[in-house]
């Protein structure tokens, strides 16, 4: 049976470990390699790490990085930032990631989604959206390059689009939910949740376990991903390594369990 999954994401700018608000506002919390040592002896479910620069500075990734990082993560690990071609995604998975995110590949050249999916399987495969509420009338709006480029795309429909390419996986980043730690789009998550049938992550807005409970708690099998609450501790916002204790995810899966019986 497979289960819900509790993730942290990792966003990497100058090649230091940050978190932004709002995709704003970077602030350095620390080193990857080090979150990365910790977050193994917590045992977590899996971990997504970001760069966020690759792709706004039209660079290729950070291949070195990239293998420190496979190197010494002991859990499964999903990158992305920077990957244009099938070539670069390859040369990721030779390092030992599992899972490569695309964002602005999968908007500039849809095909690079089916290509991959065909030539590593759609399991590995992962489509991030970032999206961001439009002031007047209320809809969503696809955006790239941490949100500083709009697209126009209706991320619902895209979403449905690269599903039929072969990603085996979405990713939806809230914007306007980023960093300010008061509970995930619940609206949005539903809506897209309705739309599509493969495995869904969505992150954007938990300050508290009870906003990943309650993720879980309406959609079951879901990644429930964040930054904020798993890099800073209370409300001075210290920068603290931190996730679920063994007790603490058994309470959050319980009412999961509970269903599944």
């Amino acid at each position: 049976m497979l289960y819900p999954r509790i993730i942290p994401c990792l966003l990497v700018h100058k090649k230091g470990l940050v978190k932004t608000t709002k995709f704003k506002d970077p602030k350095y919390v620390g080193d990857p390699i080090n979150a990365v040592k910790i977050f193994n002896e917590k045992e977590v479910d899996e971990l997504i790490v970001l760069d966020i620069d690759a792709s706004r500075e039209g660079r290729e990734p950070d291949y070195k990085m990239i293998e420190n990082l496979a190197i010494e993560c002991r859990m499964p690990l999903c990158y992305g930032g920077g990957i244009k071609t099938v070539e670069q995604a390859q040369k990721i998975f030779n390092l030992g990631v599992e899972k490569i995110a695309l964002s602005s590949a999968a908007v500039e050249n849809p095909l690079i989604i089916k290509q991959l999916s065909e030539q590593v399987g759609n399991q590995s495969v992962v489509v991030v959206l970032d999206i961001k509420r439009k002031l007047f009338g209320g809809k969503y709006e696809l955006f790239l390059q941490n949100g500083t480029k709009s697209t126009g795309l209706d991320p619902i429909a895209f979403a449905q689009k690269v599903q039929s390419l072969g990603a085996g996986e979405i990713v939806v980043n809230s914007i306007d939910y980023d960093g300010v730690m008061k509970g995930y789009d619940m609206d949005f998550i539903s809506s897209i949740r309705d739309a599509v049938n493969i495995p869904l992550t969505v992150m954007g807005g938990a300050g508290t376990l009870d906003d990943i409970g309650n993720v879980i708690k309406q959609h079951g099998i879901i990644g429930v991903a964040a930054g904020s609450l798993f890099v800073f501790k209370g409300k001075f916002r210290a920068v603290l390594i931190n996730y679920p204790t063994t007790r603490e995810k058994s309470e959050l899966l319980k009412t999961f369990f509970l269903i599944n019986k």
